[in-house]
């Protein structure tokens, strides 16, 4: 079965329509095992009972207070419960030619690898990147004592619905020592001629001391109604170092919902920076688990939106271990009637002395339509930390735009200066200069009220 004649399914009026799935996923059982590693089987049977018992998140969860999937759940998907790639190259759309960017490039077509023609680059020796659903069947050592791990014990409705229909996804495996020597970069795109539903598993995985970057692009091709459901399980071994970046630039009709997992080791150091500059409706779940002592942590984000946009960040970092140290900072710029949500939970264990953990939201309305939520929260439990959290929601400063338009400079443009600096110290925060300089160019583009699409990029046109 092809994206074509996926299966379609209709939603009850007025509910969120938990059945209908359930109803497919026993309809389509054997096609899915069928087509499906045995190493995804039993994960897959154990997410189905998972959901049965939680349905989807609503707003009357405190988890979802800030995310209403209501209405975006009560679309008519088509799902490809046979996953094989449309026969669309995604090569067709996407052309990236960031000046100064190099790097490894890799497709998820909805929610299958795309298998390319393009000739690779040698990887480094033992490094192993390609389809999780093929190298779990060629390679099952590589996957097996990871895959699921942390996801299985998520109690999340959209966690578990991706596990009873996420067949394939995204793998790379950095063994011990090795350092790649320019990043990955991983393109979602998203595929259809009719309204469409994705799920899709990403596994990522850094053995001691390795070192590996991971750039992650969303993008929308088609003008129909997308649903992306992803869940990313990333493992960071001792002394390892790994750093995520996340861009969304989808279009208005895309509702996108990404689970991010990472388990830290001793004395590994993570970054991670998330970064929304157009979408529809997205969902950020981000959940950091410090398991070693002496590990690092940085985690940031930004998102800008107007019109009728939403964006939630839901974070949790856990402090497990004594003496490691984390720092967040999340910022919106919101206009129009858009919406914005952040959660912030710091958790320290009874036995995590020595913690160090700092969270900070800041937020810029720029209209009185705009509306802004944030929750910052400290659970601790051991006596020898030292934590703080803090939370502004606020307009554009009237005495730093006195000061500019004195100077000579247009309202607008002191506007965008004060926009741009707002942004800057998320920006600073990505450590790939090519990229750094292209988010920088986007961003004030974006923030000039135009598309934040890159030249280079033919979908984002």
């Amino acid at each position: 079965m092809n994206n074509q004649d996926a299966t379609s399914i209709s939603s009850p009026l007025g509910s969120l329509g938990e059945a209908k799935y359930i109803d497919l996923y026993k309809q389509e059982r054997e096609t899915i095992r069928k087509n499906s590693s045995v190493l995804f089987t039993n994960y897959r049977e154990e997410s189905f009972e998972r959901f049965r018992r939680l349905g989807f998140p609503t707003t009357k969860q405190d988890d979802y207070k800030y995310t209403d999937l209501t209405s975006a759940l009560s679309v008519d998907y088509a799902l490809n419960t046979d996953v094989e790639n449309s026969g669309k190259s995604p090569y067709d759309v996407f052309k990236c030619t960031v000046q100064g960017i190099k790097s490894y490039l890799y497709f998820v077509l909805n929610d299958a690898f795309y298998p390319s023609d393009v000739k690779k680059e040698t990887l480094p020796e033992g490094v192993v990147i390609g389809s999780l659903k093929e190298i779990a069947g060629t390679r099952p050592e590589l996957i097996e004592r990871y895959f699921a791990k942390q996801s299985a014990k998520k109690e999340d409705g959209m966690a578990a619905l991706n596990g009873i229909f996420a067949q394939d996804g995204f793998f790379m495996y950095v063994p011990k020592n090795v350092s790649l020597d320019k990043p990955v970069q991983l393109i979602n795109i998203m595929r259809h001629d009719s309204d469409f539903m994705a799920n899709s598993h990403n596994l990522v995985i850094l053995e001691e001391g390795a070192k590996a970057q991971l750039l992650v692009c969303d993008h929308t091709a088609d003008d129909v109604r997308f649903f992306s459901n992803r869940v990313t399980e990333v493992f960071v071994a001792e002394n390892a170092v790994y750093e995520h970046y996340k861009l969304e630039n989808t279009h208005s009709k895309t509702t996108n919902v990404s689970t991010l997992l990472i388990d830290q080791k001793e004395s590994s150091k993570v970054l991670n920076n998330i970064i929304t500059l157009h979408n529809g409706l997205t969902r950020n779940n981000i959940e950091i688990a410090l398991n070693g002592e002496h590990t690092e942590t940085l985690l940031c984000g930004m998102a800008v939106g107007d019109k009728n946009q939403e964006v939630d960040n839901y974070t949790s970092i856990l402090h497990n271990k004594p003496n490691c140290h984390s720092t967040e900072l999340f910022k919106y710029i919101l206009g129009d009637e858009s919406k914005g949500g952040f959660t912030g939970r710091i958790y320290v264990a009874e036995d995590a002395q020595k913690t160090e953990a700092y969270q900070n939201s800041k937020n810029i309305l720029l209209d009185k339509t705009a509306r802004m939520r944030t929750k910052p929260q400290l659970e601790i439990y051991a006596d020898d930390v030292r934590c703080s959290h803090g939370a502004t929601i606020g307009q554009l400063d009237e005495t730093a735009m006195f000061y500019l338009q004195s100077r000579g400079i247009s309202e607008s443009e002191a506007r965008l200066l004060l926009m741009y600096a707002f942004t800057a110290d998320v920006i600073e925060n990505i450590r790939i200069d090519a990229l750094k300089d292209r988010i920088k160019l986007m961003t004030e583009h974006r923030l000039r009220n135009n598309s934040a699409s890159s030249d280079s990029c033919v979908i984002c046109r």
